[in-house]
């Protein structure tokens, strides 16, 4: 028999959906974060689960048709047509480079696993498991698995922060512990990032079990979308490796994106974007090993033994990818030269040793750590261009996750030389972690991370002249082109510059210098221009 069915609409929900649409796919292009609060309102439809028809009435949710299946196994929710439109813009348009959608969702299982462990902290006398993630794939069935141990969702969260975009789960929570001295700020858990998934899958699958649940009560439910609406099912035949909570993400891919099956691939990506997350990150890896057997086409003598030979084998095993730790966030009084120096050298791909380094830690209206280094010698990327985009290697992250190396905002340009870390704990970042705002804690890490290789040069300079000279010679220029550029600068650097003069023969004299040595009444400096 067929489930009983019942529909409502409403002319003018529909008008308003249409008009919040168009405003939003008109945002979405001009990248302005505000639309995307605006386009979040699309909802789901209500269902036979009192919890969610208590949720959609409190949401006042923006559609033009409901659907509601009674009796059902699998509950539908519907997104209006514009929605999966503007859907369809954010995903294209944010994000410039695919392979990001993986820093994404390995971020989001992190976060689940911080949340997880808080909770049980704080609310629960259940210790947790050990937690980690885990990625595989399916080449046959063209999937890609992301596993976490996590926090995991109920259904209703289900509903509430997959149904949405730009609805983060994490975003409320740390929400609710703002009331508190509860000292948790994680980066989100699913919202618009979630969605980037769909660069590389048509299908999505999300089996969840939740911490927050009774074990009696624990059960695994299933999300799945394509895109356009999304499905809610118990899923009692889905096994995951949590044996308290966790969520797998089954993404199936998209043919044009079949290159994310291949591990070598994955690692590539885990090791540039996520190789510092607090949690492990496990990737079910093929790996050859060679078994000695009997080599039969060899004839053994009589007395001799038998001649061997080694055979290839695959052999598949779970493989942590992120082994190396964050430096930067350990004491800087218990990190020792050669520790400095492996770290740079593995880190930007330098041969040489850095000629200086600061590692500090900003605490108060911001926090964050940074670790900076001067190169010896110039970086190969800057021999033809000293302004080379490829050239910057000022890596940004954000708890532990990488955002970027070429951000000019993070340093500026007479900087460039220059190597090393920042990692904030509250930077904001748009959507997607990939635009950033223009932010006043941006300004401020600018200003620090200035200020502070500044003060290292400083000591150079004051302390070991001819280090100092080994610095001028290679970066001198830089700061040439900082005195015309820079107005904020431009009186600190006047201290570090130097010039050839008429009295300083083979070597070169700094504007202190030269005035000490400027004779009585004489008020002006004369200088010749040239090729520097």
């Amino acid at each position: 028999m067929a489930p009983n069915v019942r529909q409502r609409s409403s002319p003018v929900l529909s008008t308003a959906v249409v008009g919040i649409a168009a405003y939003a796919a008109y945002q979405a292009r001009s990248l302005i974060p505000e639309a995307f609060s605006v386009f979040a309102r699309g909802r789901a439809s209500r269902t036979a689960s009192s919890l969610a028809q208590d949720a959609a009435r409190r949401r006042g949710v923006l559609r033009a048709t409901e659907t509601v299946e009674v009796g059902a196994q699998v509950e539908n929710y519907e997104f209006q047509a514009e929605v999966g439109k503007v859907m369809d813009i954010i995903v294209n348009s944010l994000y410039s480079n695919k392979d990001v959608f993986l820093r994404e969702l390995v971020s989001n299982a992190a976060d689940a696993c911080d949340k997880k462990r808080f909770l049980a902290l704080t609310e629960s006398d259940t210790p947790p498991e050990p937690m980690k993630l885990r990625i595989r794939t399916d080449k046959d069935k063209r999937l890609l698995i992301i596993e976490d141990n996590g926090v995991g969702m109920e259904k209703a969260e289900l509903i509430e922060n997959l149904g949405r975009i730009a609805r983060s789960g994490t975003a409320n929570f740390v929400k609710n512990m703002a009331q508190g001295d509860a000292d948790v700020s994680l980066i989100g858990q699913f919202g618009v990032g979630f969605y980037s998934c769909f660069l590389v899958a048509n299908k999505i699958e999300v089996v969840s079990t939740s911490f927050k649940e009774t074990e009696a009560d624990r059960k695994p439910i299933r999300w799945i979308s394509e895109g356009s609406s999304f499905t809610i099912q118990d899923a009692p035949e889905e096994q995951l490796f949590g044996e308290q909570s966790g969520t797998k993400l089954i993404l199936h891919l998209k043919e044009e994106a079949q290159e994310y099956l291949d591990s070598g691939k994955l690692s590539d990506l885990l090791k540039k974007y996520s190789e510092f997350i607090t949690f492990p990150i496990e990737l079910w890896n093929e790996k050859v090993q060679y078994d000695q057997v009997p080599d039969e086409s060899a004839v053994a003598k009589p007395g001799e033994k038998q001649k061997m030979k080694s055979v290839p084998r695959s052999v598949y095993e779970w493989e942590v990818m992120n082994k190396m730790k964050p430096i930067w966030l350990r004491n800087p009084d218990v990190v020792n030269a050669s520790e400095y120096s492996e770290f740079y050298k593995t880190t930007f791909k330098a041969f040489d040793e850095p000629l200086a380094t600061t590692h500090f830690k900003v605490e108060g209206q911001i926090e964050f750590r940074a670790l900076v280094f001067i190169p010896s010698t110039m970086p190969f990327e800057l021999t033809r261009d000293m302004f080379a985009e490829g050239g910057r290697a000022m890596r940004l992250y954000v708890k532990r996750v990488f955002i970027n190396d070429k951000f000019e905002d993070l340093i500026p340009r007479w900087l460039t030389f220059t190597r090393g870390v920042v990692d904030s704990e509250d930077l904001p970042l748009n959507v997607g972690r990939e635009i950033l705002q223009k932010s006043r804690t941006l300004k401020i890490i600018r200003k620090r991370l200035v200020r502070k290789v500044l003060d290292t040069i400083d000591d150079l300079r004051e302390k070991s002249p001819d280090k100092y000279d080994q610095f001028w010679n290679s970066y001198g220029k830089y700061f040439k082109v900082g005195l015309v550029e820079d107005l904020d600068y431009k009186d600190e650097l006047k201290r570090f510059v130097r010039f050839f003069s008429s009295k300083s023969g083979d070597n070169q004299t700094s504007i202190p210098e030269y005035i000490s040595r400027m004779k009585e009444g004489q008020d002006k400096i004369y200088f010749v221009t040239g090729e520097g």
